[in-house]
């Protein structure tokens, strides 16, 4: 068996993978952040290890720290939002 069958092409694939949403953007809960990818890791309300998705509801925001290797990461984190009472 060789090669792939069907379905799509890795000439179009790879532009699924990747951040969907910025900085700052409003999301809601269970909103895909990112696909496939190891520069970002879960930070403070998000699900996931390679598929980053929003445990609330909130605002996207970045932090950076170092690994245990010294390598520069990014934490992605939802800053939720407050409750509204009726």
């Amino acid at each position: 068996m060789g090669g792939r069958v069907g379905g799509i092409t890795s000439k179009y694939y790879k532009e699924t993978r990747g951040m969907k949403v910025s900085g700052g953007q409003e999301v809601k809960s269970g909103t895909v952040l990112t696909r496939q990818g190891h520069k970002w890791q879960p930070g403070i309300n998000i699900i996931g290890r390679t598929h980053l998705t929003a445990a609330c509801d909130g605002e996207v925001y970045f932090t950076k720290k170092k690994s245990g290797y010294n390598r520069l990461i990014t934490l992605i984190n939802i800053r939720p939002v407050p409750s509204k009472k009726s």
